[in-house]
């Protein structure tokens, strides 16, 4: 016990300088500090009503998902290079191309959708929420024209609805985007959300709403188009949607539900990767970092501190854009990624690997 003592010493002079001693020095083993008396370490218990200092959730933070009617609506991104302006690898093109995209109506799925729109597909917009989709649809091809005054071809965007949790609802839907395009080659599942609840306090139904749509709704969607294209004896991409809260622990607010549907996301498309790997349908994940869509910044108006903890955790020091996904989302669905499948590519400022 003498020698134990001996090689703690110097951390507990170095906690004695700064007058506190670093948790991951902390041991919990009895310590000899003086011939025939003993203490322990940790002899008083943490502090549990307050957040500390460092990195933990904080469950004074409780946002719920907002109803449909109080959703922001997004809005078409503004002034792209357009589809033939400037010259790229051809394997990067989309033409010929129909994309379906999930939760196309708002947010990332939308800004997603133009950029597969701006390199060449035609575009199926899947929205619980059809009459938004429906505009920005409309939205999405003015765009394109504004930014391509000379381009001879004007792409195909149709909106279509399916509740994402429910498999005669995605059927019906994969059934209309064929009968109206002809085909589906690539897919994007984006249909998602989040809430912050303590797990404790969590209603369980909400709970099994979450995962039905964030879990269900990508292996129902991806699932049905794998199923086409077998069918079509043809290759395909799928990008599933994920989130870096697959892979880490967010800070302060609470929702460990929401990361584990990610965390099953991402193996979702690790797993159907190589089952589907002999059938030419490569799937991968994204996982986007914090990115300031419509809806974050409604949740940052109302929640002003949580931006400010957030950045401070992004090796970047800023929040992504939603058109930040749309080269890598665009680079997964084109050939240019051909023997790319199974990956997981973050678009997150750093904030994983620090």
């Amino acid at each position: 016990m003498a020698a134990r003592g001996s090689i703690l010493a110097p951390l507990l002079r170095l906690a004695s300088r700064d007058g506190r001693l670093a948790a991951s020095a902390r041991p919990s083993v009895a310590v000899s500090v003086a011939p025939g008396s003993r203490r322990r370490l940790h002899a008083v218990p943490p502090r549990r009503d307050k957040p500390g200092k460092y990195a933990r959730t904080d469950s004074d933070v409780e946002i719920e998902h907002p109803q449909e009617d109080d959703l922001p609506s997004s809005q078409p991104v503004r002034g792209l290079p357009g589809q033939y302006v400037k010259p790229t690898l051809a394997s990067f093109s989309l033409d010929g191309n129909v994309g379906l995209v999930t939760g196309g109506a708002r947010g990332l799925g939308l800004v997603i959708g133009q950029g597969m729109v701006y390199s060449g597909a035609d575009l199926a917009l899947v929205d619980m929420n059809k009459e938004e989709a429906e505009k920005q649809c409309q939205q999405l091809v003015d765009a394109f024209v504004k930014e391509n005054p000379g381009s001879k071809r004007i792409p195909k965007v149709t909106a279509h609805y399916a509740d994402v949790s429910d498999q005669a609802s995605v059927e019906r839907c994969i059934a209309e985007v064929i009968d109206q395009h002809g085909k589906i080659d690539n897919l994007v599942t984006s249909a998602g959300f989040t809430e912050n609840f303590e797990a404790i306090n969590y209603p369980i139904d909400r709970v099994r709403k979450l995962w039905g749509v964030n879990v269900d709704g990508t292996y129902l969607f991806a699932t049905a188009v794998a199923r086409h294209l077998m069918e079509r004896k043809t290759g395909g991409s799928i990008v599933m949607i994920g989130s870096m809260s697959g892979s880490i622990v967010n800070v302060p607010q609470p929702q460990a539900p929401y990361n584990a549907s990610k965390a099953a996301v991402r193996h979702l498309a690790a797993s159907l990767a190589v089952e589907w790997a002999d059938a030419g349908i490569r799937v991968n994940c994204i996982s986007p970092g914090y990115m300031l869509t419509a809806l974050t910044r409604k949740i940052l108006d109302e929640n002003a501190d949580l931006k400010q903890k957030w950045t401070s955790l992004i090796p970047q020091g800023k929040m992504g854009m939603p058109e930040d996904l749309m080269g890598p989302v665009t680079f997964l669905l084109s050939d240019a990624s051909r023997y790319v499948t199974g990956a997981d590519i973050r678009v997150d400022g750093g904030y994983t690997v620090t």
